[in-house]
């Protein structure tokens, strides 16, 4: 047993569009007797039952261990309090491979599960014993480092019940929620539209009070003291009982009430001054401790709070009824719990003094120990839900409250009897006003009915999912992605919108690189749409990407199949173009419903993939008679041909001419037909997009083969005594279409500088040795910097071959440096001669090209 790989997804992918969090194992299995497979599963039950009251491995035997393995994996995750149900097995090309793929909650876990699962196995299988409770252990130490704390696992909640996209930053309590310029950040219960000021003013406990009070709000009467000595000094202008707290305190730390003496009034302030340099003293007023919790500006929840107390049994100490509490599930880490640990603490035990107890008494049975001078749940209070007795005065007076800080998300203490009446100064007072208020009293009370504060949180932030969304424009297929890609966040930009698209050369935002690389993955996805600036975003998305984790996003509004031809089979386990098809259909069955995805139709497998899709259609065809796009239009749909030397739109019946071929740069005069097949697309694109025709025609105008716009896609360089092209062809059709453009070039001679990348199959390398003879007069051999896993000489060999075979007499010459290459060309270039780079790296060949062209134009200035 051999675990050959393992890879995350993370994001619609090959092996399920709808399930994107999954782990999959790549691994080599050796034959076993079904005898034994069935004694291994026999052992696997006895040490988990689950395995078959739930997932009956017994009665699929027949399957093997792969069977036992997946369900394996996610029944420890199951048993880590991290539920999961989807597992599949598949079989691999080669004898003995199989795919493990089963569904993950914390992708630590996952892969940790799917690891000991396989571990588990081959320990069963050789008889060796098997720690189960370890491994549960472990994977609970690891759900506890990733898990958030209440409140904002709460919000986190409401936000998947949305599908409202979210990224956790660093995985700490920070959350990005929403796509580029609609995005917003939580962290607990603090947004960044919250006011800084508000949550500053709140901090201050004196000039919180003071604001109170100039608004007629009932506060408690209250001084400042910085020393014992002013302490002893003023008490006397507070009447006991009195309340001492620190003045920029939080969740009830350092806070004694119901002092009734100077003696316990030095030791509160003892306590306080441990938090802040100043120390209130205030009048304690009476009654219960209620928390009134304001949502944008409405009273959405009111929690009444009792401090942490145990009843007494007749037999345990004071500290055994604390321990006891604490094994409480509920109780724990302040932050991950929904009540907190019990500490008896130097306020516990004054408290306890003072009724001559200790840690060690033993309390009546039925006797209640109240344990904390605060209800602070960080306190190991508890809370009762009592929203629906509260008075409309005092719903009156917390919204004000609120709107008087300007805190959007804000907790309101209130003493007071009852809020079933106006809280006035003769029954009740605010206490304190609290920005980031925890929301788990209200969440989850141990009385009363549960709110839920979550949702009007995020509705708040985003009235409606959609509020939380940019378009999103992703695009496939084997050749056009980047140029496609390009093109249309071209349009985009003529049409007002912020563009946000990364390729295989790099992140751009609004025309800015931000990131130089391959960048058509997952990560790069990501970093587009959580771009704040970016208000269109789109993506390029290659084949290596979805097979390595997914699609950087749930779905997207349009989708583009550019085509799907023969490249990169062989790899990854994608060996046929038909495995090929259903990597690229990803995309396409990512599009919302409402959305479109537009597919080729002159090519068949992209135009295959309309079976699978539950989204509108659109189709491009570079023929206005194709028989699909008849067919098509005729039933209403949407459509772009070239008819007459015009881009044409169909919708319907009805005919939209955008522009003439001839008028667009990219073209070169209708003579590179394979940019046409580019410009449907994103015309398309355009359209669906709502742009208007003058908005693309200007768009398509201006969208040049340049550097700057295209880089390495036709990028022409016009000597003074010859001409210089890069282009980024890399497989058989990239070099078909090239083919195309140089039969009608007149320049003479065509020299070629080819490479291919190592890692296709040989008979690929052989044609594009084919192809290059048709194409070129002079043939110059060079070799990418990454191999892939063949040697120079063999890549020169398969291409020498497939050269031979057309016409063993075109000069042909090996420069593996692409750099020399390059100088050799353009130095030994005969006048009137067309050279084409294949270019390797595209940034390093543009930049090597343009410097010689600029040494040129200064040469030809001088003379």
């Amino acid at each position: 047993m051999k675990l050959i790989e393992t890879k995350v997804m993370r994001g619609p992918n090959y092996w399920s569009v709808d399930q994107g969090s999954l782990i999959v194992l790549k691994i080599q299995l050796d034959d076993i007797a079904e005898s034994e497979v069935n004694t291994v599963m026999q052992k696997a039950i006895l040490e988990i039952p689950a395995l078959s009251s739930k997932h009956h491995i017994q009665d699929h035997v027949q399957k093997g261990l792969p069977l036992l393995i997946k369900h394996l994996a996610v029944e420890l995750q199951c048993m880590a309090e991290m539920p999961c149900t989807y597992a599949r097995s598949r079989a691999g090309s080669n004898k003995g491979e199989h795919f493990i793929i089963v569904e993950y909650t914390i992708e630590e876990a996952g892969v940790h599960a799917a690891k000991t699962a396989l571990h588990i196995t081959e320990a069963l299988l050789k008889g060796e014993p098997v720690d189960i409770k370890s491994h549960i252990s472990e994977l609970n130490e690891i759900r506890h480092s990733r898990k958030l704390g209440a409140t904002s696992a709460d919000i986190l909640d409401a936000v998947k019940e949305r599908k409202i996209p979210f990224r956790r930053f660093d995985n700490g309590s920070l959350i990005i929620l929403g796509y580029g310029n609609k995005q917003q950040k939580i962290r607990t219960a603090v947004t960044d539209s919250t006011s800084g000021l508000g949550i500053e003013l709140a901090g201050d406990k004196e000039e919180t009070k003071k604001m109170l009070a100039e608004a007629n709000v009932p506060v408690p009467k209250g001084i400042l003291v910085y020393s014992e000595a002013g302490l002893r000094e003023r008490i006397i202008e507070v009447k006991f009982p009195v309340v001492i707290k620190p003045l920029d305190g939080n969740h009830g730390r350092g806070v004694t009430t119901n002092i009734m003496d100077v003696e316990k009034a030095v030791f509160g302030f003892t306590i306080a001054k441990k938090i802040s340099k100043a120390v209130i003293l205030e009048e304690y007023i009476e009654g219960n401790d209620y928390r009134f919790l304001v949502i944008n500006f409405k009273l959405i929840a009111v929690a009444k709070r009792t401090p942490a107390f145990v009843k007494g049994d007749g037999k345990s100490t004071i500290q055994q009824l604390v321990d006891e509490e604490n094994k409480n599930p509920e109780r724990g880490s302040e932050e991950k719990h929904v009540l907190a640990i019990i500490k008896i603490d130097e306020v516990t035990k004054k408290i306890l003094s003072e009724k001559n107890l200790s840690a060690d008494s033993i309390p009546a049975s039925g006797e209640i120990i109240v344990l904390k001078d605060t209800a602070n749940i960080s306190a190991g209070g508890t809370a009762e839900d009592v929203t629906e007795t509260v008075h409309p005065e005092n719903i009156f007076m917390a919204e004000r409250v609120a709107k008087m800080f300007n805190l959007n998300i804000c907790g309101i203490d209130v003493m007071a009897k009852a809020v079933d009446i106006p809280i006035t100064r003769e029954v009740g007072a605010v206490i304190e006003v609290n920005a980031g208020p925890g929301l788990r009293m209200h969440s989850n009370p141990q009385g009363g009915k549960i709110r839920d504060v979550a949702s009007p949180i995020v509705e708040m932030m985003f009235p409606t999912p959609q509020h939380a969304r940019i378009p999103i424009v992703a695009v496939t297929g084997t050749n056009g992605k980047t140029t496609t890609t390009r093109m249309i966040a071209h349009l985009a930009k003529h049409a007002g919108h912020t563009p946000g698209f990364c390729t295989t050369e790099g992140i751009y935002v609004d025309g800015h690189m931000t990131f130089e690389g391959d960048c058509t993955g997952y990560l790069s996805a990501h970093d587009v749409l959580f771009d704040p600036v970016v208000d269109f975003a789109v993506l390029e998305c290659a084949r290596g990407g979805i097979l390595k984790s997914g699609l950087g996003f749930d779905h997207c509004d349009i989708s583009v199949v550019t085509n799907i031809t023969e490249d990169h089979l062989g790899l990854k386990d994608i060996n046929t173009l038909e495995d090929m098809a259903k990597v690229k259909s990803v995309v396409a069955r990512s599009t919302t419903k409402n959305g479109y995805s537009i597919l080729n139709a002159d090519n068949d497998l992209s135009y295959k993939i309309m079976d699978d899709l539950e989204c509108n259609v659109a189709l491009f065809s570079m023929k206005s008679e194709n028989e699909r796009i008849k067919e098509h239009v005729k039933n209403g749909g949407l459509a772009a041909t070239v008819e007459s030397g015009y881009v044409i739109v169909h919708k319907g019946k009805t005919k939209i001419q955008i522009e003439l071929i001839d008028n667009i740069p990219v073209t070169f005069k209708g003579k590179a037909s394979y940019m046409i097949k580019n410009i449907l697309p994103a015309v398309l694109t355009g359209i669906i997009s709502g742009f208007t025709v003058d908005e693309i025609q200007k768009g398509l105008k201006t969208f040049y083969p340049s550097p700057h716009l295209t880089p390495g896609r036709m990028n022409l360089f016009d000597f003074t005594r010859f001409k210089v092209m890069i282009d980024y062809a890399h497989n058989m059709d990239g070099f078909f279409e090239l083919k195309r453009f140089l039969d009608e070039v007149e320049d003479s001679p065509k020299v070629g500088l080819i490479a291919v990348a190592g890692d296709r199959r040989d008979e690929d390398i052989r044609h594009v040795g084919l192809l290059a003879a048709t194409m070129f007069d002079k043939i110059i051999i060079k070799h990418d910097k990454d191999l892939r896993g063949r040697t120079a000489e063999n890549i020169s060999e398969l291409l020498l071959e497939g050269i031979s075979q057309i016409n063993k007499a075109v000069p042909t010459m090996i420069i593996s440096e692409e750099k020399e290459a390059i100088e050799y060309a353009l130095d030994n270039a005969e006048k009137g001669s067309f050279i084409l780079i294949c270019a390797g790296i595209v940034s390093e060949t543009v930049d090597q090209v343009s410097q010689l062209y600029k040494i040129n134009s200064l040469i030809t200035q001088i003379h």
